[in-house]
């Protein structure tokens, strides 16, 4: 069982989400600077918030070098009088830090509200042939847990390593890994933001051209970037902007280590040469007592789908199936609107664009608010953000 929670260091709820905007998404347009996508996603949230820019005053950039801008840059480029400013790498798997670390300043008085920034223009970055990306110049080589001196250069090899070890442990196969794809596609075809417009079927999958063994053209995530704004106050300041407040009423940090992997969850790492069914780890869980939640009152769950098969891994990973046992829980709509545990309910990064994930918490917000239309989970009163790395944000309706 987890341990007993220390309320003198919970912020359950005590910090919100009083505004959200997102830009047009960019693909194939190198000619658009990350930063005027940014532009724009401030000036929505501040709309959505109800604030005036000279209020911001803090500012946490998820879009550091090589990717984007840094956060001076980005400060003067918005017109912002900043007394409060971080940056990370562009990670979507850091998303759940940067949202903590929102809270934590808000909380502690070091802003009143703080701007998380991300903006992401995919063809002006070396991942599709333009300079600007230089993460193999990292000691190791890769990224991702790639390892380029054995040939595995690329951030789906790390994913495809993993995925087929799951194939192989637990009798899973591409075509049950399709229904994802399939399911989250649906979802996209709510979303009028959202980049993939067409229908997709688990043949489809199926006949499209393989990447990187077991992995399909359509278990990647898509080249199309934008920019998300999330505003962030504390629950007492958030009750005055223009709309109900999102309460963040859990935390989980990212986790980092041996048993760590992009592509995998505990168990299932390039390094691990034991099984190992520990998962999902007591210590995780934790964040369901801090949110005062279990995973029962959960209404959706959002993840990093960089990889469709990461979808897999984090389900597991926070317990809504047993391990080897998320291949089938993602069936027969379970996963789908309308299903026990709607997942990426905006088409995620698979079908409606990868701004490292910040665009799925604008769809949380909004879950939350009501405001999704024909995609919108009906009641929804809890929403989990969380990755197969360990990080995870618990989200309350007002």
């Amino acid at each position: 069982m987890p341990a007993a929670i220390d309320d003198r260091y919970n912020l359950r709820d005590q910090t919100a989400i009083v505004g959200v905007g997102n830009s047009a998404f960019a693909r194939r347009t190198p000619e658009v600077s990350p930063l005027s996508l940014v532009v724009d996603a401030m000036r929505m949230a501040l709309d959505d918030a109800g604030l005036r820019r000279e209020q911001i005053d803090g500012l946490l950039i998820n879009i550091g070098t090589p990717m984007g801008v840094d956060y001076d840059q980005t400060a003067e480029a918005l017109g912002l009088d900043i007394r409060f400013a971080d940056q990370t790498w562009t990670h979507g798997r850091q998303l759940g830090t940067v949202l903590a670390h929102a809270a934590m300043a808000v909380y502690f008085g070091l802003a009143d509200y703080v701007a998380c920034v991300c903006g992401l223009n995919w063809s002006r970055s070396g991942t599709v042939g333009a300079p600007g990306q230089n993460q193999d110049d990292r000691e190791i080589g890769g990224a991702h847990y790639e390892n380029p001196p054995y040939g595995v250069s690329s951030p789906g090899g790390a994913y495809a390593l993993a995925a087929q070890r799951y194939f192989d442990r637990y009798g899973a196969t591409s075509a049950d890994l399709a229904e994802v794809c399939v399911t989250i596609r649906n979802h996209a075809l709510l979303n009028p933001l959202a980049t993939m417009k067409k229908p997709l079927t688990v043949a489809d999958h199926q006949n499209s051209r393989l990447i990187c063994e077991p992995l399909h053209l359509f278990d990647y995530c898509l080249t199309a970037g934008g920019a998300c704004v999330v505003i962030v106050s504390r629950a007492d300041r958030a009750v005055d902007c223009a709309k109900p407040p999102v309460y963040l009423s859990g935390f989980s940090a990212l986790h980092a280590g041996r048993k760590e992997a992009t592509g995998a969850r505990p168990g299932l790492g390039v390094w691990q040469q034991d099984p190992d069914e520990a998962v999902p780890d007591a210590r995780d869980l934790q964040i369901y007592p801090k949110a005062g939640v279990s995973q029962a009152d959960i209404n959706g769950f959002y993840t990093y789908d960089a990889m469709s098969s990461v979808v897999w891994m984090a389900l597991e990973r926070w317990g809504f199936c047993k391990p080897g046992e998320a291949w089938e829980f993602t069936k027969n709509g379970r996963i789908g609107l309308g299903g026990e545990l709607p997942v990426n309910t905006s088409g995620g990064l698979l079908s409606e664009a990868h701004i490292s994930s910040w665009n799925q918490i604008c769809e949380i917000t909004r879950q939350l608010r009501g405001e999704c239309g024909p995609r919108q989970i009906p009641d929804a009163q809890f929403l989990q953000w969380g990755t197969n790395r360990g990080d995870s944000v618990v989200f309350r309706r007002a």
